[in-house]
């Protein structure tokens, strides 16, 4: 059996581990290097570990790189309450001004980079720029699942968003994220790969393939984790029918103010490029779209160079802000 303990995923490299409060609660992050903030977020199933082939490379172009395990995930805090839209981009806001920052850029993969979007939203004050990894914006992906539903002969975004629907049963999911050591991670990011991971993940001879995998399933394996992370994905879809989301939806409805970088890898079966289309129309002056070639929804871990090399481009092209 994996180890549930918090501590089995404050794994050694190039960096520093430690915790900061922020928003009432402990976050737990890695940084690197100095300069302008740059704030990773990672996605549904993953940690702060999912950005161990960025950290580095972001941090040495000259700037000081964070990568945080959101609130109930890896070795932050996972209080019972707190995962809806409002609270995850409060932490984040706070998060910044607990790191004695004034604005960060903010990049963010899947879920994270939603979260990036949101932040941007109701916090403009603390954001300098958004990136996103295999994300659409909250209203676009809403949009384009109800589309696809409706016209069934489309790709459907409702299927790439299957995760979402599927955590909506009580027990079954957190059930299923725990099963046997947390093997559905594996499967999952298995699934979303595309074809440029070195080896594939699923050939077992590739050693950095298989790291990534077990140490997910060991972020996943830690107390409360399948819980929380399921929570992130109820309070999305749930909110739709009540009244906190109708004025999540409306507090999202200007575009931002920020340039945004929107990457996507062609294999993306999770967020499907009419997606990132359509969310460009929240997209502030200065902003882009990059398809990869032969990646599919985990840009960060299948083209890390790339990935940092896009970014950083991205990021120097930016006019300097004042906090």
């Amino acid at each position: 059996m994996l180890p549930s303990d918090p501590s089995a995923v404050l794994f050694d490299g190039p960096w520093r581990h430690r915790d900061v409060s922020a928003n009432g609660i402990r976050l737990h992050l890695a940084e690197s290097g100095d300069g302008p903030l740059v704030l990773l977020l990672h996605g549904f199933a993953g940690f702060w570990w999912s950005w161990h082939r960025c950290l580095p490379g972001i941090a040495a172009a000259g700037h000081r790189t964070v990568a945080v395990d959101l609130r109930g995930y890896g070795s932050s805090d996972k209080p019972p309450r707190g995962y809806d839209g409002w609270t995850l981009a409060g932490d984040i806001a706070g998060l910044i001004r607990a790191l004695g920052e004034g604005r960060a850029h903010l990049v963010g993969h899947d879920w994270g980079g939603m979260l990036a979007w949101a932040t941007a939203s109701l916090h403009p004050r603390v954001v300098a720029s958004v990136t996103t990894l295999g994300a659409g914006h909250p209203l676009a992906l809403r949009s384009q699942i109800v589309r696809t539903v409706l016209r069934r002969r489309e790709r459907n975004q409702a299927r790439g968003a299957s995760e979402l629907f599927r955590s909506q049963l009580p027990f079954l999911p957190e059930r299923r994220l725990r099963r046997n050591d947390a093997a559905y991670v594996e499967r999952l990011m298995t699934r979303w790969a595309g074809p440029s991971w070195p080896g594939h993940p699923h050939d077992p001879a590739d050693a950095a393939a298989g790291t990534t995998l077990a140490r997910h399933r060991t972020a996943m394996s830690v107390r409360s984790v399948p819980h929380t992370a399921s929570e992130h994905h109820r309070w999305a879809v749930r909110s739709q029918l009540r009244g906190d989301g109708r004025r999540f939806a409306r507090a999202l409805a200007a575009p931002a103010h920020v340039p945004v970088l929107q990457i996507r890898g062609e294999h993306d079966e999770c967020v499907l490029a009419n997606t990132l289309r359509e969310s460009a129309r929240w997209a502030g002056r200065g902003s882009s779209l990059r398809t990869f070639p032969a990646v599919g929804h985990l840009p960060q871990l299948e083209a890390p160079d790339v990935t940092v090399a896009t970014v950083t481009g991205f990021l120097r092209g930016i006019r300097p802000v004042s906090g």
